[in-house]
Parts: structure tokens; C-alpha cells; sequence
């Protein structure tokens, strides 16, 4: 198992800085530096920018009056995006490790009881959007 010791490893740690540079200033101009994941981070920046629109309905969709997606802190927007992204796009990985990943992540920018809560919310999120497309 990869262990990721710091913040800079770690490839959704990344993800998660990226998007939060990139939707808290449009003009955040992207790069990505060597890194061994950086295809598959540049994939997923790049992928949750371009299909907002898309993840932004399916939310709404399967959210529906529970939660008010506008009023989540926007670190949490943002990795519900990302970890949308690729529930919606990447089926050839498992729910359960998307989530895993995206909560130790999340580890770096939430303390522990909204850790909790995201770990619902990606939960119930990944359910629904698979449970669709199986």
C-alpha cells in the first residue's frame, strides 16, 4: 500500500489545491509539475473543470432538498467534485477507494468531525451515481 507521507505526495492532496486555486480565482493560471501521478492529476483537474456544469446537475440531482451544495465550506465543494469526477468517470476504480483516498486527503483541510460528514456525503453520493450507470 502507498503510504503518503507529506502533503506534496500525496497526488489528491494536489487535486484538492488545484481546484480550490483554480475555482476561487478563474485566472489562476494551472501547472503541473513533475510528479509521478501527474497524469492522472492533471486528468482529474483538468476533467472536474471542464465537466463543472455536468458534476454541478448530478449533485443537485442526487443530493436533491438535503443538502444545499452552495452552502458547503468550499473545500468541501471542492472535493465532492473531484471525488464526483471520478465516480462518474473512472469506473474502473472502486467507490471505496476513491472515498478512502479523498478522506485522507481531506485530512490536511478538514478536522475530524467534518471528515466524518464528507465521508457520508461521498458515500451516498458514489451509491447513487453507480448505482445508475451498473
Amino acid at each position: 500500500m502507498n503510504n503518503y507521507s507529506g502533503s506534496n505526495n500525496n497526488p489528491r492532496v494536489i487535486i484538492i489545491q488545484k481546484l480550490y486555486g483554480k475555482f476561487i480565482n478563474e485566472d489562476n493560471h494551472l501547472d503541473f509539475p513533475k510528479h509521478r501521478f501527474k497524469k492522472f492529476i492533471k486528468d482529474i483537474v483538468l476533467g472536474t473543470i471542464e465537466r463543472n456544469e455536468v458534476i454541478l446537475t448530478e449533485l443537485e440531482t442526487k443530493l436533491g432538498d438535503k443538502i444545499i451544495f452552495d452552502n458547503l465550506d468550499k473545500v468541501f465543494q471542492i472535493i465532492i467534485k473531484a471525488a464526483t469526477y471520478e465516480f462518474l468517470y473512472k469506473p474502473s476504480v472502486s467507490i471505496n477507494i476513491i472515498i478512502k483516498e479523498y478522506l485522507d486527503s481531506s485530512n490536511f483541510f478538514l478536522n475530524n468531525d467534518q471528515t466524518k460528514y464528507l465521508n457520508a456525503l461521498l458515500d451516498n453520493i458514489g451509491k447513487k451515481l453507480r448505482s445508475k450507470n451498473v
